[in-house]
């Protein structure tokens, strides 16, 4: 009986479109547009079922429009990494202490030791900065390293 209702489901084209539904469910949950791109494969492929193609040309259909749909989302934006590791390290969005500010009461060669919200933290100057500020702004986190420069405030103030 099992064998009898798969040859149904095959032969009456009812594969494509359970296909299709359950990847875009799958594609919900998982959040890329990848298998919403096999998707649309499974649907040309349902309607060249439709057509009256045969089998090997259904499976054809489904593997060259999934190719070609996935390699058309490849060059669109929504395919590409907007930002890279490198960045996040970089974006307040990623990491909520950047833009904090802190106090460093003593440098050793651009790197020192202080206490931020509540924590000791490993502090690493940035760059070109000078080390007698005191205050200083969060610009990036390495690992549990933060990166600062001379606070803004701090230069207003002297």
């Amino acid at each position: 009986m099992f064998c009898f209702v798969e040859a149904k489901v095959l032969q009456s084209g009812l594969f494509w479109w359970i296909g299709a539904g359950v990847l875009i469910v799958l594609e919900l949950m998982h959040g890329t547009f990848y298998l919403l791109m096999v998707a649309l494969g499974f649907i040309a492929a349902a309607f060249a079922h439709l057509a009256g193609l045969d089998l090997s040309l259904q499976l054809g259909v489904a593997a060259a429009v999934s190719l070609a749909a996935m390699l058309l989302l490849r060059k669109s934006r929504f395919g590409r990494k907007t930002r890279t590791r490198a960045e996040a390290a970089h974006n307040p969005d990623v990491n909520l202490d950047i833009g904090s500010t802190l106090t460093v009461s003593e440098w050793h060669d651009g790197h020192a030791r202080t206490n931020y919200r509540g924590a000791s933290w490993d502090v690493e100057l940035a760059p070109g900065e000078r080390e007698d500020a005191h205050l200083y702004e969060i610009t990036a986190l390495h690992g549990n390293c933060l990166v600062v420069v001379a606070s803004r405030h701090a230069a207003a103030r002297a």
